[in-house]
């Protein structure tokens, strides 16, 4: 599974890009390549790490073992083990498997938009649609917080990294945002990232928790006032994608 790290950093050097990013991404896309088989070892694999994730998106990270994987799996466990020596190897693989899907759904397709307000506008847009598809099960990254917040060890060191990667790259868009006139010369990104940040995490409580209705909604329009706030005058207005779109 991909390592949270190297892909952060190919992530900002993305972004760093700017206005490139989109003709690279679709220049890959015109010349797809078929990917390889996977051995069967590595299809087993990859096998039992989605299955662990779907048991962790309901029970958190701690919820999972290697028992309870092995006969979601109809394995015994000696044959999880000869994939996964140990319970916290399962559970890094399955943080690498979130992040990475998350990447593919909130970060690269952001990353077609223009530079600026319209990117991070997709990037927010993205990824309230991926946490919409959440709040039937749950977010890993906010369910493990809570397990590994005072945990130290390899585990928590995964999550903060994949966690870290998201708000670098927001931050990033934030700043080129503000490079391109379309917020504040001198905004803050980490400021403005850790509010749109508080954003999802509030959307999930309200949602999850207390079952309030409109959350989705208020957090829209929360992400709208923060751009209000923060924007520069000479900027030109752009908006959000339709409500009712869904994620690919």
């Amino acid at each position: 599974m991909p390592n949270p790290r190297p892909l952060a950093i190919a992530l900002v050097v993305a972004l760093a890009a700017g206005a490139a990013a989109p003709d690279a991404l679709a220049q890959k896309k015109k010349a797809p390549r078929k990917a390889p088989a996977l051995p069967k070892g590595q299809q087993t694999k990859a096998s039992i790490v989605d299955a662990a994730l779907r048991m962790a998106a309901q029970l958190g990270l701690e919820g999972l073992s290697i028992g309870a994987v092995a006969e979601a799996m109809g394995m015994s466990k000696s044959g999880v083990f000869a994939h996964f020596g140990s319970r916290e190897e399962l559970q890094i693989s399955v943080v690498r498997e979130y992040y990475a899907r998350f990447e593919h759904e909130v970060f690269e397709p952001a990353l077609q938009q223009p530079r600026g307000l319209p990117r991070v506008r997709a990037l927010f847009d993205h990824w309230m649609r991926y946490t919409g598809a959440e709040l039937d099960s749950g977010c890993i990254f906010i369910s493990g917080a809570v397990e590994f917040d005072d945990r130290p060890g390899p585990v928590r060191d995964a999550l903060a990294e994949a966690v870290g990667a998201w708000m670098e790259a927001m931050a990033r868009a934030v700043a080129q945002a503000s490079a391109e006139g379309h917020l504040q010369t001198e905004v803050d990104a980490q400021q403005v990232t850790f509010e749109i940040h508080a954003l999802i995490l509030a959307l999930h409580y309200e949602t999850r928790f207390l079952h309030l209705p409109g959350a989705v909604d208020r957090a829209r329009r929360g992400f709208d006032n923060i751009l209000a706030r923060y924007g520069s005058a000479a900027a030109v207005p752009v908006t959000s994608s339709p409500r009712g779109q869904r994620s690919r």
